[in-house]
């Protein structure tokens, strides 16, 4: 029994020094990713930045509809070239469509009405009138010979025709000359035509439905997005089915509102924007002697940049951290890992002097 316990002893002390010798041996560190961004210059500053599209001025193109609806159609994709007026996007337009045709047929109404006004009197109207005068007419000759009758009978005898008769001769007598007078009266407002008041108000009319369709047709247009301007599309953030409206798209990750699609430049060179802070304003050199490189986070890619230019970017300091800063620009030519189109997100860089 006492050489077991002496043995399993003498093991387990063996076991440990192996196990101390194998921990204190020393392993090689593992070569990193990529090498941390060194600074090139004597003298730097740090400042974050974007990539964006080459313009003259201003910055990339964000898209917003005008209108609200559901997106029917995205007929582009991220980083192709679109040229002026290629359609974007497509919002469903099925009500404002159905309203369009809706003012489209009362306009047309309205005009159909308008032309008959001014085509009056028509022929078959004027004929029915001339027809009524000359039935007039006759019923004046009737009764005028009817009362010519009984005076001539009444003056060979006056017993022969009752005076009572020979008053109500008299009367037919006035009654179809007053409708002859009628019948040509009515004639004569046939043969005038519709009155000028009439076709005035009708012109107000046709044109107030005319101009209503127009506006309704423009709105119509406005349920398709164009490229306002020849250019690569760099970003979409709708999909098929998303609600869309004025103030763009909501980004349920940010909580906040994004611009449908983002157009920029179709050239070969990209733009650097990088925000310095106000404080470190007064250590930039004199643009002649700015030098710059950027370094892209996770990778060792390295490009130099160009100076192009400083824009003022001023915001109240509202939150902490929030104020008052420069805007540099800085561009350079566009390389197989930096090529116009999705890779525009937000990117690290070193802005050095």
């Amino acid at each position: 029994m006492r050489k077991l316990l002496f043995a399993l002893a003498t093991a387990g002390l063996l076991a440990g020094c192996a196990v101390a010798y194998l921990s204190g041996i020393a392993q090689p560190p593992l070569p990193p990713a990529f090498n941390p961004a060194a600074n090139p210059y004597r003298d730097g500053i740090y400042a974050n930045g974007i990539l964006e599209s080459d313009q003259t001025s201003g910055e990339n193109i964000n898209v917003f509809p005008e209108v609200q609806g559901t997106v029917e159609q995205i007929p582009v994709a991220e980083g192709q070239e679109v040229k002026k007026g290629t359609v974007l996007l497509s919002i469903d337009d099925s009500i404002q469509r159905a309203a369009v045709e809706q003012l489209r047929s009362q306009a047309e109404a309205a005009f159909t009405l308008l032309e008959e006004l001014k085509a009056q009197p028509r022929k078959e109207t004027l004929d029915v009138a001339e027809a009524q005068v000359a039935s007039a007419q006759a019923a004046l000759k009737t009764a005028q010979d009817e009362l010519d009758k009984q005076q001539a009978a009444y003056g060979l005898n006056t017993k022969a025709i009752s005076r009572d008769a020979l008053d109500s001769a008299t009367n037919a007598v006035a009654t179809a000359r007053a409708s002859l007078e009628l019948a040509r009266k009515q004639r004569d407002l046939t043969e005038a035509g519709a009155w000028i008041y009439d076709i005035r108000n009708q012109e107000r009319q046709y044109n107030a439905l005319y101009n209503a369709q127009s506006s309704a047709t423009a709105l119509l247009c406005k349920y398709t997005l164009r490229a306002p301007r020849d250019g690569i599309v760099l970003a979409i953030n709708a999909a098929v089915g998303s609600l869309v409206s004025a103030q763009g798209l909501y980004d349920t990750y940010t909580q906040g509102m994004t611009p449908v699609l983002v157009l920029g430049s179709p050239q070969a060179r990209l733009n650097v924007r990088c925000y310095v802070d106000e404080i470190l304003v007064p250590r930039l050199p004199a643009p002649a002697r700015m030098k710059a490189q950027m370094s892209v986070r996770g990778s060792n890619l390295k490009i130099p940049l160009r100076y192009v230019r400083m824009q003022p970017l001023v915001s109240p300091k509202i939150e902490p951290g929030a104020g008052g800063c420069q805007g540099t620009a800085n561009r350079f030519p566009a390389g197989e890992a930096q090529k116009p189109g999705p890779v525009s997100r937000p990117t690290g860089g070193r802005l050095y002097r």
